[in-house]
Protein backbone atom coordinates (compact mmCIF):
# COMPACT_ATOMS: atom_id res chain seq x y z
CA UNK A 1 0.00 0.00 0.00
CA UNK A 2 1.45 3.28 -0.91
CA UNK A 3 0.74 6.88 -0.80
CA UNK A 4 -0.10 7.11 -4.12
CA UNK A 5 -2.71 4.40 -3.94
CA UNK A 6 -3.99 6.07 -1.04
CA UNK A 7 -4.40 9.47 -2.94
CA UNK A 8 -5.82 7.64 -6.21
CA UNK A 9 -8.62 5.92 -4.08
CA UNK A 10 -9.61 9.06 -2.12
CA UNK A 11 -9.89 10.93 -5.91
CA UNK A 12 -12.24 7.98 -7.26
CA UNK A 13 -14.45 7.89 -4.23
CA UNK A 14 -14.94 12.01 -4.77
CA UNK A 15 -15.54 11.19 -8.53
CA UNK A 16 -18.50 9.98 -10.66
CA UNK A 17 -16.66 7.82 -12.81
CA UNK A 18 -13.41 6.04 -13.01
CA UNK A 19 -12.23 8.38 -16.04
CA UNK A 20 -13.40 11.50 -14.69
CA UNK A 21 -11.04 10.73 -11.70
CA UNK A 22 -8.10 9.63 -14.11
CA UNK A 23 -8.57 13.02 -15.99
CA UNK A 24 -8.98 15.01 -12.63
CA UNK A 25 -5.38 12.85 -11.37
CA UNK A 26 -3.52 13.71 -15.14
CA UNK A 27 -3.30 9.53 -15.43
CA UNK A 28 -4.17 6.92 -17.90
CA UNK A 29 -7.79 5.15 -16.69
CA UNK A 30 -6.18 1.85 -17.64
CA UNK A 31 -3.19 2.74 -14.97
CA UNK A 32 -5.41 4.20 -12.60
CA UNK A 33 -7.96 0.86 -12.78
CA UNK A 34 -4.75 -1.24 -12.51
CA UNK A 35 -3.61 0.33 -9.00
CA UNK A 36 -6.83 0.41 -7.66
CA UNK A 37 -6.96 -3.27 -8.34
CA UNK A 38 -3.49 -3.68 -6.81
CA UNK A 39 -4.76 -2.08 -3.63
CA UNK A 40 -7.88 -3.72 -3.12
CA UNK A 41 -6.45 -7.02 -4.03
CA UNK A 42 -3.33 -5.94 -1.01
CA UNK A 43 -6.27 -5.56 1.37
CA UNK A 44 -8.48 -7.85 0.56
CA UNK A 45 -11.47 -5.88 -0.09
CA UNK A 46 -13.71 -4.46 -2.49
CA UNK A 47 -13.46 -0.96 -2.11
CA UNK A 48 -15.67 0.16 -5.32
CA UNK A 49 -18.91 -1.34 -6.81
CA UNK A 50 -18.46 -0.72 -11.05
CA UNK A 51 -21.47 -0.56 -12.78
CA UNK A 52 -22.59 0.74 -16.40
CA UNK A 53 -23.96 3.64 -14.88
CA UNK A 54 -20.34 4.49 -12.48
CA UNK A 55 -18.71 3.49 -9.35
CA UNK A 56 -19.50 4.10 -6.10
CA UNK A 57 -18.68 3.03 -2.65
CA UNK A 58 -18.82 0.12 -0.60
CA UNK A 59 -19.39 0.20 3.28
CA UNK A 60 -16.20 -0.98 3.87
CA UNK A 61 -14.65 0.92 1.11
CA UNK A 62 -16.36 3.93 3.49
CA UNK A 63 -14.61 3.30 6.26
CA UNK A 64 -11.36 2.67 4.21
CA UNK A 65 -11.73 6.05 2.93
CA UNK A 66 -11.87 7.94 5.92
CA UNK A 67 -8.78 5.92 7.30
CA UNK A 68 -6.87 7.03 3.79
CA UNK A 69 -8.38 10.61 4.12
CA UNK A 70 -6.69 10.66 7.50
CA UNK A 71 -3.16 9.07 6.38
CA UNK A 72 -2.93 11.75 3.59
CA UNK A 73 -3.83 14.70 5.41
CA UNK A 74 -1.52 13.66 8.33
CA UNK A 75 1.39 13.33 5.48
CA UNK A 76 0.38 16.50 4.03
CA UNK A 77 0.71 18.39 7.00
CA UNK A 78 4.58 16.69 8.08
CA UNK A 79 5.38 17.74 4.29
CA UNK A 80 4.19 21.37 4.67
CA UNK A 81 5.60 22.01 8.14
CA UNK A 82 8.85 20.17 7.63
CA UNK A 83 9.93 19.85 4.21
CA UNK A 84 8.20 23.02 2.89
CA UNK A 85 8.68 25.19 5.82
CA UNK A 86 5.19 26.33 6.02
CA UNK A 87 3.02 27.87 8.63
CA UNK A 88 0.13 25.15 8.68
CA UNK A 89 -3.63 25.99 8.94
CA UNK A 90 -5.07 24.77 12.07
CA UNK A 91 -7.65 22.27 11.61
CA UNK A 92 -10.78 21.31 13.47
CA UNK A 93 -14.13 19.79 12.63
CA UNK A 94 -17.16 19.43 14.65
CA UNK A 95 -21.22 17.38 13.91
CA UNK A 96 -23.79 17.44 16.31
CA UNK A 97 -27.45 17.33 16.69
CA UNK A 98 -29.44 20.61 16.51
CA UNK A 99 -28.19 22.01 19.91
CA UNK A 100 -27.28 25.96 19.74
CA UNK A 101 -25.06 25.97 22.77
CA UNK A 102 -22.66 23.47 21.02
CA UNK A 103 -22.64 25.91 18.04
CA UNK A 104 -22.06 28.81 20.53
CA UNK A 105 -19.42 27.03 22.13
CA UNK A 106 -17.48 26.80 18.52
CA UNK A 107 -18.21 30.37 18.09
CA UNK A 108 -16.00 31.00 21.36
CA UNK A 109 -13.38 28.58 20.25
CA UNK A 110 -13.42 30.16 16.83
CA UNK A 111 -12.82 33.56 18.36
CA UNK A 112 -9.71 32.35 20.25
CA UNK A 113 -7.77 31.90 17.33
CA UNK A 114 -8.18 35.21 15.99
CA UNK A 115 -6.93 36.16 12.67
CA UNK A 116 -4.43 32.87 12.20
CA UNK A 117 -4.74 31.03 9.70
CA UNK A 118 -7.26 27.78 10.10
CA UNK A 119 -10.39 25.61 8.41
CA UNK A 120 -12.63 25.12 10.64
CA UNK A 121 -16.11 23.02 10.21
CA UNK A 122 -19.66 23.04 11.85
CA UNK A 123 -22.16 20.32 10.96
CA UNK A 124 -25.70 20.74 12.61
CA UNK A 125 -27.24 17.39 11.35
CA UNK A 126 -28.95 13.84 11.62
CA UNK A 127 -27.96 11.61 14.63
CA UNK A 128 -27.13 8.78 12.19
CA UNK A 129 -24.89 11.36 10.40
CA UNK A 130 -23.29 12.58 13.65
CA UNK A 131 -21.86 9.13 14.19
CA UNK A 132 -20.82 8.57 10.38
CA UNK A 133 -18.86 11.80 10.30
CA UNK A 134 -16.80 10.88 13.49
CA UNK A 135 -16.84 7.08 11.89
CA UNK A 136 -15.36 8.12 8.63
CA UNK A 137 -12.71 11.19 10.21
CA UNK A 138 -15.60 13.59 8.77
CA UNK A 139 -15.28 15.27 12.15
CA UNK A 140 -12.98 14.98 14.94
CA UNK A 141 -15.94 14.90 17.77
CA UNK A 142 -19.83 14.67 17.56
CA UNK A 143 -21.98 16.28 19.79
CA UNK A 144 -25.60 13.89 20.32
CA UNK A 145 -27.35 12.90 23.66
CA UNK A 146 -28.22 8.73 25.13
CA UNK A 147 -30.86 8.22 27.55
CA UNK A 148 -32.14 5.05 29.05
CA UNK A 149 -34.55 4.26 26.03
CA UNK A 150 -31.76 4.90 23.10
CA UNK A 151 -28.76 3.77 25.11
CA UNK A 152 -28.34 0.33 24.55
CA UNK A 153 -29.11 0.23 20.37
CA UNK A 154 -26.35 3.62 19.79
CA UNK A 155 -23.70 2.40 22.24
CA UNK A 156 -23.94 -1.03 20.43
CA UNK A 157 -23.57 1.49 16.85
CA UNK A 158 -20.84 2.72 18.70
CA UNK A 159 -19.21 0.26 19.49
CA UNK A 160 -19.33 -1.06 16.17
CA UNK A 161 -17.91 1.61 14.65
CA UNK A 162 -14.87 1.95 16.72
CA UNK A 163 -16.25 5.03 18.87
CA UNK A 164 -16.20 6.23 22.24
CA UNK A 165 -18.63 7.91 24.23
CA UNK A 166 -18.07 10.53 26.92
CA UNK A 167 -20.30 12.44 29.20
CA UNK A 168 -20.69 16.05 29.41
CA UNK A 169 -23.63 16.66 31.15
CA UNK A 170 -26.94 15.17 32.28
CA UNK A 171 -29.96 17.33 31.86
CA UNK A 172 -33.48 16.99 32.79
CA UNK A 173 -36.26 17.13 30.10
CA UNK A 174 -37.82 21.26 29.01
CA UNK A 175 -40.30 22.34 26.67
CA UNK A 176 -38.78 24.78 24.38
CA UNK A 177 -41.63 27.80 22.99
CA UNK A 178 -41.79 31.23 22.41
CA UNK A 179 -42.59 33.95 25.49
CA UNK A 180 -45.94 35.09 23.78
CA UNK A 181 -46.87 31.00 24.21
CA UNK A 182 -49.74 30.38 26.29
CA UNK A 183 -47.31 28.23 28.44
CA UNK A 184 -44.84 30.76 28.64
CA UNK A 185 -45.37 31.59 32.30
CA UNK A 186 -46.14 28.45 33.48
CA UNK A 187 -43.01 27.13 36.63
CA UNK A 188 -44.25 23.31 35.07
CA UNK A 189 -46.19 21.92 32.38
CA UNK A 190 -47.60 18.58 31.76
CA UNK A 191 -47.76 16.56 28.44
CA UNK A 192 -51.59 16.74 28.42
CA UNK A 193 -51.15 20.46 28.49
CA UNK A 194 -49.76 20.25 25.26
CA UNK A 195 -51.97 18.19 23.89
CA UNK A 196 -53.53 21.22 22.12
CA UNK A 197 -50.38 22.30 20.40
CA UNK A 198 -47.58 21.19 17.65
CA UNK A 199 -45.10 19.19 18.87
CA UNK A 200 -42.00 19.79 16.51
CA UNK A 201 -39.35 17.44 15.64
CA UNK A 202 -36.27 17.23 13.42
CA UNK A 203 -36.80 15.11 10.85
CA UNK A 204 -33.81 12.29 10.37
CA UNK A 205 -34.07 11.05 6.82
CA UNK A 206 -33.96 7.85 6.01
CA UNK A 207 -33.22 6.73 9.34
CA UNK A 208 -35.86 8.43 11.38
CA UNK A 209 -36.02 5.69 13.73
CA UNK A 210 -37.39 5.84 17.37
CA UNK A 211 -33.71 5.36 18.34
CA UNK A 212 -32.43 8.08 16.57
CA UNK A 213 -35.04 10.82 17.70
CA UNK A 214 -33.19 14.17 18.26
CA UNK A 215 -35.96 14.33 21.05
CA UNK A 216 -36.94 12.61 24.10
CA UNK A 217 -40.24 10.83 24.57
CA UNK A 218 -39.81 9.86 20.70
CA UNK A 219 -42.28 6.67 21.51
CA UNK A 220 -44.76 9.21 22.92
CA UNK A 221 -48.33 9.49 20.90
CA UNK A 222 -48.47 13.32 20.06
CA UNK A 223 -51.58 14.39 18.79
CA UNK A 224 -50.57 17.09 16.46
CA UNK A 225 -47.01 16.45 15.19
CA UNK A 226 -44.22 18.38 12.79
CA UNK A 227 -41.39 17.62 11.20
CA UNK A 228 -38.47 20.26 10.43
CA UNK A 229 -35.06 19.87 9.08
CA UNK A 230 -33.56 23.14 10.41
CA UNK A 231 -33.18 25.07 13.62
CA UNK A 232 -34.70 28.38 11.99
CA UNK A 233 -37.95 26.98 10.53
CA UNK A 234 -38.09 25.38 13.96
CA UNK A 235 -38.22 28.77 15.92
CA UNK A 236 -40.63 30.20 13.10
CA UNK A 237 -43.31 27.37 14.02
CA UNK A 238 -42.61 28.38 17.18
CA UNK A 239 -44.27 31.84 16.59
CA UNK A 240 -46.50 31.08 13.88
CA UNK A 241 -48.39 28.23 15.40
CA UNK A 242 -47.31 28.02 19.07
CA UNK A 243 -45.37 24.94 18.46
CA UNK A 244 -43.22 23.71 20.93
CA UNK A 245 -39.83 21.27 21.22
CA UNK A 246 -38.33 19.20 24.31
CA UNK A 247 -34.67 20.18 24.98
CA UNK A 248 -32.39 20.18 27.67
CA UNK A 249 -33.05 23.68 29.31
CA UNK A 250 -29.72 25.12 27.82
CA UNK A 251 -30.46 28.58 26.57
CA UNK A 252 -28.09 30.50 24.50
CA UNK A 253 -29.73 33.97 23.90
CA UNK A 254 -26.98 34.61 22.20
CA UNK A 255 -27.46 33.22 18.94
CA UNK A 256 -31.61 32.10 19.37
CA UNK A 257 -32.54 35.83 20.66
CA UNK A 258 -34.34 36.57 24.26
CA UNK A 259 -37.55 35.83 22.26
CA UNK A 260 -37.76 32.20 23.96
CA UNK A 261 -37.98 30.44 26.83
CA UNK A 262 -37.61 26.34 28.59
CA UNK A 263 -40.28 25.64 31.25
CA UNK A 264 -39.61 22.18 32.76
CA UNK A 265 -41.55 19.01 31.95
CA UNK A 266 -43.16 17.19 34.24
CA UNK A 267 -41.50 14.46 33.80
CA UNK A 268 -38.31 11.57 35.53
CA UNK A 269 -36.98 11.12 31.60
CA UNK A 270 -33.18 12.18 31.60
CA UNK A 271 -31.05 13.02 28.85
CA UNK A 272 -26.90 12.70 28.69
CA UNK A 273 -25.11 14.77 26.62
CA UNK A 274 -21.70 13.87 25.65
CA UNK A 275 -19.60 13.56 22.91
CA UNK A 276 -18.32 11.18 20.67
CA UNK A 277 -14.67 10.41 19.62
CA UNK A 278 -12.81 7.54 17.57
CA UNK A 279 -11.45 5.01 20.04
CA UNK A 280 -7.44 5.43 20.29
CA UNK A 281 -7.13 8.57 19.05
CA UNK A 282 -6.52 11.65 20.68
CA UNK A 283 -8.36 14.57 21.10
CA UNK A 284 -6.40 17.74 19.78
CA UNK A 285 -5.57 20.95 20.63
CA UNK A 286 -8.39 22.48 19.08
CA UNK A 287 -10.66 19.68 20.02
CA UNK A 288 -9.79 19.95 23.49
CA UNK A 289 -9.79 24.03 23.36
CA UNK A 290 -14.32 22.99 22.00
CA UNK A 291 -14.58 20.49 24.85
CA UNK A 292 -13.92 23.16 27.21
CA UNK A 293 -16.13 25.96 25.93
CA UNK A 294 -18.72 23.37 26.03
CA UNK A 295 -18.39 22.13 29.33
CA UNK A 296 -19.12 25.17 30.82
CA UNK A 297 -23.03 25.24 29.85
CA UNK A 298 -23.54 22.83 32.71
CA UNK A 299 -23.00 25.52 34.82
CA UNK A 300 -25.85 27.32 32.93
CA UNK A 301 -28.61 24.11 32.86
CA UNK A 302 -31.85 24.83 34.41
CA UNK A 303 -33.08 23.64 37.79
Amino acid sequence: MTLIQLRYAIAVAGAASMSEAARILFVSQPSLSASIKELEEEIGLELFRRTNRGISLTPEGEEFIGYARQVVEQYELMESKYIEKKTTKKKFSVSMQHYTFAVNAFVEMVKQFGMDKYEFAVRETKTYDVIEDVKNFKSEIGILYVNDFNRKVLEKLFQESNLEFHELMKCHIYVYLWKGHPLASKKMITLEELEDYPCLAFDQGANNSFYFAEEVLSTYDFKRLIRANDRATMLNLMVGLNGYTLCSGIICEELNGSDYCAVKLQSDEVMTIGYLVRKGVSVSPLGKKYLEEISKYKDKMLE
